[in-house]
């Protein structure tokens, strides 16, 4: 027979396992809890989760997903797109292209009407607009790092959208029917009365930024004198009007993408484009909507066309990268960032100056 003792430590060491026990349970029912609780579900949790198994959860989402709506304003990003469907051929990219301003109307249409549609946005206009009104959603990617802070939004640990293509705006002209020895090399060469009634600008949002850069760069008296020349304004995006320079409908226009005419003169057109200085300068930034309908897909298309890879393909369209480790060819020429010498509300009231402006001296005068 036991002792009274030895029985007494038995019972003790019994009750001690059985603590020792409850408690593991416990710590491993509350790690499997906590565990369940980190895993991101609503659209803020996967836009910021920086878990070790990030990369997993945005794939697995976005194969369950399945699919990408992409609102931009520049043809390129079809590219870009189609780019990104090889690497994860699980999700499928619709996508929705338009000049920024219109870009932005059909976002806060939608918005109204209570239908988000748009998971990520891509323009060179508007986008503080949208994020002053609440449409980004702040998010996270481990590349946000190799950009810098001026062509970021930043938040409090990501960024709400960030710059991912720089686009230059000079002159393109049709070399059949303008030679590159005669074509204008500055903006004081558009005066030349040889290039009455041959010269076009684009209308849209284009045509009022590039009256208000040339009337900041160039003045009144510059702008007064060119509307002398016959300018035609052609109410169509700049794309639309490059080809009507590749096809020589329009001999030369001093509001062309820089990215149009290399892209067409590698498909062998008849092209060429130079630099006005200042050179107004685009930059097209891109991020993910508050109400995402694929938010898994978003953020891995995000990452993808800010990654070395995506701005690589970026870059094959003839756009810049503002990615700082990349190496793009540096432009050698002054440029002037329009939207940079004006707070947003400014913007907005010298855009519809500059809008009357053009259709005074450039429209109604025709």
């Amino acid at each position: 027979m036991l002792s009274k003792i030895e029985i007494r430590k038995r019972r003790a060491h019994s009750i001690t396992r059985i603590r020792v026990s409850m408690v593991i349970t416990g710590l491993l029912g509350f790690a499997a809890i906590g565990g369940a609780a980190t895993r991101p579900t609503t659209v803020a949790e996967i836009a910021l989760y920086q878990g070790p198994d990030r990369e997993q959860i945005l794939i697995e989402g976005a194969k369950k997903e399945g699919q990408l709506m992409f609102y931009n304003a520049n043809t390129w990003m079809e590219t870009v797109a189609r780019e990104f469907e090889k690497k994860y051929p699980f999700v499928k990219v619709s996508i929705w292209r338009s000049e920024g301003r219109d870009l932005i109307k059909r976002v806060m249409e939608e918005y109204a009407s209570g239908r988000f549609l748009a998971d990520v946005l891509e323009s060179s206009t508007g986008m503080e607009l949208l994020y002053k009104r609440g449409f980004f959603q702040e998010h996270y990617s481990p590349e946000i790092n190799a950009y810098a802070d001026d062509v970021k939004a930043k938040g409090k640990t990501g960024v709400f959208y960030w710059a991912n293509r720089e686009i230059y705006i000079g002159l393109g002209f049709n070399t059949k029917t303008v030679s590159p020895a005669d074509a204008p090399k500055s903006y004081k060469d558009l005066l030349d009365p040889k290039w009455k009634g041959r010269i076009a600008i684009s209308g849209g949002s284009s045509g009022p930024r590039w009256v208000g850069h040339i009337l900041n760069t160039m003045g009144h008296d510059y702008l007064e004198k060119l509307s002398r020349q016959d300018i035609k304004v052609q109410n169509i995006v700049p794309a639309a009007l490059a080809n009507l320079v590749i096809s020589g409908e329009v001999p030369l226009s001093p509001t062309i993408f820089d990215s149009n005419m290399f892209t067409s003169k590698k498909m062998g057109a008849p092209v060429e484009w130079r630099p006005l200085e200042p050179v107004l300068t685009n930059v097209g930034s891109s991020g993910m909507t508050t109400k995402a309908p694929h938010p898994h897909a978003a953020l891995l298309f995000l990452e993808y066309l800010h990654s070395k890879e995506g701005q690589q393909v970026v870059m094959k369209g003839g756009l810049s990268s503002p990615r700082e480790d990349i190496g793009s060819v540096e432009q050698k020429f002054k440029k002037n960032y329009l939207e940079a010498h004006y707070s947003l509300e400014e913007f907005e009231k010298n855009y519809s100056e500059w809008e009357e402006l053009m259709r005074r001296l450039f429209i109604r005068k025709r």
